[in-house]
Parts: C-alpha cells; structure tokens; sequence
C-alpha cells in the first residue's frame, strides 16, 4: 500500500510516503507550509518515483491544532485526492498523540494558540473532549477521577505542562517527541482507516476557534459616519 501523509496542524509543515512499511519523510524547520508545502510533496514523491494517481490513499491531520497550519494541510490534501481521484483520510491530532503515548487511560493536550488548549481524555471506550484556558479544561476533563489512579498525560509543546501546575500523583508525563514527524504516524494510521466518501467529507477539527472581531454591518458603518459627522443616525 502507498500512502501520502500530510500535517501541520502540530508544528511545521510534515510530509511521509508510506510504501508497505517503508517510510520516508521530510519536514520544515519553520512555518512555510504555504510556500514549500507542495515542494516537499514532490520531492517526496519523486525520489520514490511515485505519481500522485499511484498512491492508495492520501491521509491529512485534521486538528486540533494551529488553525492556519489546518487549513493548508487539509486544502493541499483534498485537492491532491480530487485532483488525483485518490482515496483520502483524515487523522484527528489526538490519535496522532495517543498513538505516541500508546496508554490507556491517556489526556492528549493539543496547544494550538498561547494559553489555549484542546484536550481530550480517553479511558477505554470512555473519551470526552474540551477546549479552553490550559488549567481550567484539565481540571475539569480530570474531575471525578480517583486521586492517585494512573493516567499518562502526553502534549504537542512542553509549555502546556507549565500552567498545569505539579504533576499529581500517578500521572505520567510525555512531550511529542520533535524528531518524528506526526506524518509518520498518520501514514501509520491511515492504514487503518476508511477513507471517506469524497474529499468534500473531509472537515478540519479547529477545537476552539480564534478570537476575532465581528465585521461591522451596515448599520454601524452608518451610525460610524453619522458620528464623525456630529449628527445622530
């Protein structure tokens, strides 16, 4: 099987071709996923001598995550797949984590913007999820456990652990390790995995989306101009 990877949701831009386990990657130092992206894609595909229609399958990191990093990854993966009517997956950030945590029960913390996190605590076939200031979603996701019972706690940035405060009793911490490239593990992944119907079914997961101000509607461009003007609108 051949497969594709893609991600950039957990850090810079990562590409893996995955053929029947032999697993090749390439990954950028910095945030250029816009610019060298699809560079990278070829590279990969080229010195395998591989073409985008011989691919099985695509497989792209939905989030949580860095929201522009997201929305690169999954519109270079779906226009790949179209483009090539190849079969495409996506991989959610939290099994990417779980994967390398590989234990049960497992809290993956997914820093996508200073201060906020996207957790999600899986005990068996028990998983909840929770976005919002890093402290506060733990201590909730972790509320009604019993004290001192063992939990592995594993984070895309070592800085989410700082506001969580001391390590509790029975807990293990991990940090994703920044030598692998999360597209090795959704290659990995993907091997397992349905794709979806069409590309279109793809939708990219931004757990808590980013404070923005509300554009202005035509009312308050007037009431706006009325004011400058000295006049009541």
């Amino acid at each position: 099987m051949k497969i594709l990877a893609l991600d950039a949701g957990l850090g810079p831009f990562s590409a893996a071709l995955d053929i029947d386990g032999g697993v090749t990657s390439d990954r950028s130092r910095e945030n250029d996923a816009l610019e060298n992206g699809l560079g990278r894609i070829a590279g990969l595909l080229g010195r395998a001598n591989v073409s985008l229609a011989e691919l099985d399958r695509i497989a792209v990191g939905i989030g949580p995550g860095t929201f522009t990093g997201i929305r690169i990854a999954v519109s270079f993966a779906k226009a790949l797949a179209y483009g090539a009517n190849v079969p495409l997956v996506g991989i959610s950030s939290y099994d990417v984590l779980l994967a390398a945590a590989g234990a049960d029960p497992c809290l993956t913390l997914v820093s996508g913007r200073p201060g906020v996190v996207c957790a999600r605590l899986t005990c068996g076939t028990t998983v909840a999820t929770a976005c919002g200031p890093i402290a506060h979603t733990v201590a909730d996701l972790l509320a009604g456990r019993p004290a001192g019972s063992p939990i592995t706690v594993v984070a895309n940035r070592e800085d989410a652990f700082a506001e969580i405060g001391e390590i509790r009793p029975g807990e293990t911490r991990l940090v994703w390790p920044p030598e692998r490239e999360p597209a090795v593990v959704i290659a990995r992944l993907a091997r397992h995995r349905e794709p979806v119907g069409s590309p279109h079914g793809i939708a990219p997961d931004y757990g808590e989306m980013p404070a923005v101000t509300r554009p202005k509607s035509e009312r308050d461009w007037l009431r706006d101009g009325a004011s400058k003007l000295g006049t009541n609108a």
